[in-house]
């Protein structure tokens, strides 16, 4: 009986010693920097995959030596139901438990996707169907369509989603960014035209949207854009016709060349504002925020004309009276040929 007891008790100890080396060792490696990550890679979770294959596909793509440890630790740690889909990041000097920390965390890859102020919603959208890391769930979709989806079914889709640069997770869908540039104009217009000038010859927020798109299209400097929008508010004001090229050749579509004739500012389209009064039916582009605020904002400095002053800096020249005006086409045209 004796004897009996002795061995249970030199098994007993040789458990507990065989225990706490196993937790050394588990422990060990768990804080130890993962050998193999010597660049940063790029590591996906699928959407609703399990620990098991998780720690199976990082052990194949030799990210992991020991994916049974690994599953082990998450389990009685209570974190192998909460892996977050997705891209990740992992740079070396990861060690497993930071890893299995990062996958919990949701911490994803973000890439990005930028809408160019003056741009149009052709050209955002063919951004988006050009974007590896974008759902095209839109892509075959008409304007329509994707209005309706933003709840706004009545609405042009033109100039109504703000140029910036968004971030966002692989597989998110031309939709869901498509939302996220709407939602930022409509706040962006409501915001400035809480804080516009009195007196504006302008109905609501979308003509001062209508009115930012021109803007943008007219000037690549910010500096000028209140003085820009000025002229246009004075035009309006005194019931002149805006004529101003960038509507004539959004209304051209596809029939614009890269030249602008005098039959095109003859030749009459809703967009036409050579031949029209008022502001086009709809923005002719996305305006930028500085565009968006001049709209609201503009230089009350009572010129009516502007024209390029063909120093080569995007600069204008602002006129009050015609002749003011002729006299800077001249010279304008006259730097245009002595460069030729």
């Amino acid at each position: 009986m004796r004897t009996l007891l002795r061995l249970f008790g030199v098994l007993l100890l040789l458990g507990i010693v065989a225990a706490g080396a196993l937790a050394w060792w588990g422990h060990r490696w768990l804080q130890t920097p993962i050998a193999t990550l010597t660049e940063p890679t790029v590591f996906e979770v699928p959407k609703g995959a399990s620990l098991r294959t998780v720690a199976s596909a990082l052990n194949d793509q030799s990210l992991l030596d020991q994916p049974l440890t690994f599953t082990a630790w998450a389990r009685i740690t209570k974190r192998d139901h909460s892996l977050k889909a997705g891209e990740y990041q992992l740079t070396p000097g990861l060690t497993p438990s930071g890893l299995l920390e990062l996958l919990n965390s949701g911490a994803v890859l973000l890439h990005s996707i930028t809408f160019i102020e003056g741009s149009t919603f052709a050209d955002i959208r063919k951004a988006l169907a050009q974007s590896p890391s974008v759902r095209g769930e839109y892509a075959a979709r008409s304007p329509e369509d994707i209005m309706r989806a933003l709840g706004q079914p009545d609405l042009h889709p033109e100039g109504q989603f703000f140029p910036d640069t968004y971030r966002f997770a692989r597989n998110t869908t031309d939709i869901e960014l498509l939302g996220m540039a709407f939602r930022r104009m409509q706040q962006e217009v409501k915001t400035a035209w809480e804080s516009r000038a009195r007196d504006l010859p302008l109905a609501g927020p979308y003509e001062a949207l209508i009115l930012a798109s021109i803007v943008e299209k007219e000037t690549a400097l910010d500096s000028e854009r209140p003085q820009i929008a000025g002229v246009f508010v004075e035009r309006l004001r005194r019931g002149m016709r805006l004529q101003t090229d960038p509507t004539v050749i959004y209304g051209m579509m596809s029939a614009y060349d890269g030249n602008i004739r005098r039959t095109d500012l003859l030749r009459d389209t809703p967009y036409n504002t050579y031949t029209r009064s008022g502001l086009p039916p709809t923005p002719i582009a996305l305006p930028g925020l500085d565009s968006i605020r001049a709209a609201v904002n503009p230089e009350s400095s009572g010129a009516l004309f502007f024209v390029a002053t063909g120093n080569g800096d995007g600069s204008h020249y602002f006129s009050r009276t015609l002749a003011e005006h002729n006299a800077a086409v001249k010279r304008y045209l006259q730097k245009l040929r002595s460069k030729r």
